[in-house]
């Protein structure tokens, strides 16, 4: 390895850090997820590793294609950028779907109170909901399990801006070796990163005492999805 594809390198691990961390749509979405639908963390930790597999090889495979059909970076980067928008607008609506859907749950779960009577002039009164997680799966629970699914089309839709302009094409500039070393260390960066946020931050946030917020928990999570996708289209994060 030169010394120049070692620099390139030695980028690529910074930026796949530092780009993990700035974006809070690479985290947030599963930490808040797993604690609405209770995922294992092993559950957790797969779907987070699986998009973030799915997020940085759809930019490799669009970096490849455009170093081999030798295209300009700036058309490269405009087909990024396109995507890149479409991805955010859709965890916009996935984020406020789910939330609607929260909330919509969350006031149909409301606990009221029913008095009994018994022989002998006896009353006695107990609280309970109508829907719970341990209940029978509703038709919309249902489809909900299709959100791993949904986070991973949104994550591969999402482009990871500063791989090809800053890490690929600079390296395509010296050997084919050269791309394949920044690609994949810039890969292994950002999903451990990801990885670790992800499980560190589920475990805080399992431990805290939702209490009586415990049956938004959905419409919580909803909201900071679609807060995430606001940031990246209204802040650039």
């Amino acid at each position: 390895m030169n010394e120049q594809i070692l620099v390139l390198a030695i980028n690529a691990a910074s930026l796949g850090f530092i780009h993990t961390v700035l974006g809070p749509d690479h985290y947030l979405p599963f930490i808040v997820l797993a604690k609405a639908r209770r995922w294992s963390t092993l559950k957790t930790g797969i779907i987070t590793l699986l998009c973030g597999l799915g997020h940085v090889g759809s930019s490799i495979i669009v970096g490849v294609v455009g170093i081999a059909l030798v295209m300009g970076l700036s058309k490269v980067e405009g087909f990024e950028g396109i995507r890149g928008n479409i991805a955010a607008w859709a965890f916009i609506a996935f984020g406020f779907l789910y939330m609607t859907w929260g909330l919509i749950r969350a006031i149909k779960n409301k606990p009221h109170k029913h008095s009994h009577f018994h022989n002998g002039g006896i009353v006695h009164e107990h609280v309970h909901t109508h829907s719970t997680d341990h209940d029978h799966v509703h038709k919309g629970e249902n489809a909900l399990k299709l959100t791993p699914w949904v986070l991973f089309i949104i994550f591969v839709l999402g482009p990871c801006e500063p791989l090809i302009p800053l890490l690929m094409y600079p390296a395509a500039e010296h050997d084919s070796l050269g791309v394949i070393t920044v690609s994949v260390v810039f890969a292994i960066t950002t999903m451990v990163t990801m990885l670790v946020l992800v499980l560190l931050l589920t475990y805080g946030l399992k431990s805290l005492p939702f209490g009586k917020l415990e049956r938004y928990t959905h419409a919580i999570a909803g909201a900071t999805i679609f807060l995430s996708g606001c940031a990246i289209v209204f802040l650039g994060l």
